[in-house]
């Protein structure tokens, strides 16, 4: 939609090819419903925040930067306003009325919306003529935009088409896997937990190879799942994991990070001694979640025992547990249950001040479809935004 009022701005005849009943299935979705628009930043803050082909976008985020896609939408008529850690919202938080802009400045622009789906760009002497459609009818047209999304949300549309569409154009596409998602893990306490969410906890990422760094640390909320972890904090962790073929990695759980170790220390005497007589597990009863506490008095080899026979050591175990739950990862879920997904179109082959292909003319690509993404608060957005205005400028500009 940004590509195409973009282009219909220039007063070029663009038409929209939609698979889906509707424009802008999937952005109606993204943040919760509330769309997370963009990240009031600077565009080098775009791509220190996109380890995956942030470089490559320099030209297209200097040309539409954070700033211009604000002033965008504020123009038009859609009243933003700036959250935590700089994320931007409509202020009514309601993602339709991102996409009600987008249709509205479609209309016009002239855009012509079609209903169908592709299954085949045409060329001639490596150069576009026109769209083939699955039902068999062709459209001429002297270029496309491929801005088909991933392979996340494929209820939405997303299925990987615009993956097929590059290749048979002679484009690689880089290894795909999701961003943004949930992790899986093997220990058995998980599903144990099923269900359990935790509340401000610090949750940190390890790699066993990493010499004790941290590859991530955030503050909030965490998901234990049948499969592993979900929820706020992991899923913004999984976009920092990408060696998961190569190396291991871990999550470190502090379930009281108001609480230093002497405090800590204290709270379980206190309790203890008001539980003197119950069991280690029962004595957590008001430190831990119900589903916590056997597995916390278990880890730390304390489990069934009473809680006036725990020595001084055995309470530290205990500490130490609570301070640092972990948890061994086994990799990420799979791509279409993903926020993003990470690779695609090999940026090798796209032109970035322009996002035209160099191998086809008239061809040019836009948003998730291509080898980058981005962390977590709007920077996915803003690529997306970023790299549609650069196509929609550029597209049968000389």
């Amino acid at each position: 939609m940004m590509a195409a009022v973009t282009a219909g701005r220039r007063g070029l005849v663009c038409a929209v090819l939609e698979r889906n009943g509707f424009t802008g299935k999937k952005l109606g979705i993204t943040g919760k419903g509330r769309c997370n628009v963009c990240n009031s930043c600077p565009p080098e803050d775009v791509i220190k925040n996109t380890p995956g082909g942030g470089k490559f976008l320099y030209s297209c985020l200097m040309a539409f930067s954070p700033a211009d896609t604000m002033r965008f939408f504020e123009e038009n008529g859609l009243r933003l306003k700036v959250e935590r850690g700089n994320r931007v919202f409509p202020e009514s938080d309601k993602a339709r009325d991102v996409v009600e802009t987008l249709r509205r400045l479609m209309r016009q622009a002239g855009v012509k919306v079609i209903q169908g789906r592709a299954v085949e760009i045409l060329s001639d002497n490596s150069e576009v003529t026109g769209v083939r459609l699955e039902d068999g009818a062709v459209i001429s047209c002297k270029a496309c935009i491929l801005c088909t999304g991933g392979r996340s949300y494929p209820l939405t549309g997303s299925t990987g088409d615009g993956y097929r569409l590059a290749e048979a154009l002679g484009h690689t596409v880089t290894p795909l896997r999701g961003s943004i998602t949930g992790l899986e893990s093997e220990d058995p306490d998980c599903g144990r937990m099923q269900g359990l969410a935790l509340k401000n906890v610090k949750v940190k990422a390890f790699s066993h190879e990493g010499g004790g760094k941290a590859v991530f640390e955030d503050f909030g909320e965490a998901l234990f799942t049948h499969y592993g972890l979900s929820g706020p904090c992991i899923l913004s962790m999984s976009a920092h994991l990408r060696d998961f073929g190569t190396r291991g990695y871990f999550v470190s759980i502090d379930l009281k990070p108001a609480l230093d170790e002497k405090k800590l220390d204290a709270r379980l005497l206190r309790d203890f001694e008001e539980f003197k007589n119950r069991t280690v597990e029962n004595g957590l009863a008001k430190l831990l979640p119900a589903a916590m506490q056997a597995i916390a008095a278990e880890r730390a080899g304390i489990k069934g025992r009473q809680v006036n026979s725990v020595t001084r050591e055995e309470r530290r175990r205990l500490a130490d547990v609570i301070k640092d739950f972990r948890i061994e990862l086994s990799g990420l879920r799979p791509v279409e249950e993903a926020v993003v997904t990470s690779g695609g179109v090999e940026l090798s082959g796209i032109n970035p001040k322009t996002m035209e292909s160099k191998l086809c003319k008239g061809l040019y690509f836009a948003g998730e479809i291509i080898d980058a993404d981005a962390y977590t608060g709007g920077f996915n957005l803003q690529i997306a935004w970023s790299t549609a205005y650069a196509a929609g400028m550029s597209v049968l500009n000389g």
